[in-house]
């Protein structure tokens, strides 16, 4: 039998396909048993939490995955951080001078009862948090972004990169948005 690490990306999103859920209250409690977990290992890189990502916004649909945003010193040993997360469990899905991403709660199988994105970024790369946080003080706004992910399902069920592509334009969007502190778009 073939290893995540042995699978294309192909065979990957066939065997991980998006799914969108209703939003599940118990997603706040998970993220912040792995938050407590992630704090205890990464304790010496002093990090910053941050539960991100749609099952952070309640009220829409999300895939089922708690995105969790860490971010650490710029001038940390990432590669230590590395070598801790892998040897800790996590599955590293990307790496840069500044950037990381983890996944936990995937098997040969398909998805486990629960399922992590962690990603690393630099002190202040935040954007996430920005737009978590004004969908979340405006829901007629994080209710346009369900309606937009929902007709995206269709076409990019089974293509990730395809499926954060087309998402794009309105995040940025947002956040030129939030960033102006203008007031949110009229539907």
């Amino acid at each position: 039998m073939k290893t995540l690490k042995d699978m294309t990306l192909e065979e990957l999103w066939q065997l991980f396909p998006i799914v969108l859920t209703p939003h599940q209250p118990q997603w706040k409690d998970w993220a912040k048993v792995e938050i407590d977990d992630l704090s205890a290992l990464l304790s010496e890189y002093a990090p910053i939490f941050n539960h991100i990502g749609s099952t952070a916004i309640p009220g829409i649909q999300a895939k089922p995955t708690i995105d969790i945003l860490v971010e650490i010193a710029p001038c940390a040993d990432w590669q230590r951080v590395r070598a801790t997360m892998e040897a800790a469990g996590y599955i590293c899905m990307s790496s840069s001078d500044t950037r990381m991403s983890f996944n936990k709660g995937y098997t040969t199988e398909g998805y486990a009862e629960k399922v992590f994105h962690i990603h690393f970024h630099a002190i202040g790369d935040n954007d996430e948090i920005i737009f978590r946080d004004y969908l979340n003080c405006h829901p007629e706004i994080a209710h346009e972004y369900e309606t937009l992910k929902l007709s995206l399902l269709p076409k990019f069920k089974h293509d990730r990169d395809g499926y954060t592509d087309a998402k794009s334009a309105f995040v940025k969007k947002i956040l030129g948005i939030a960033k102006s502190g203008s007031k949110p778009p009229k539907p």
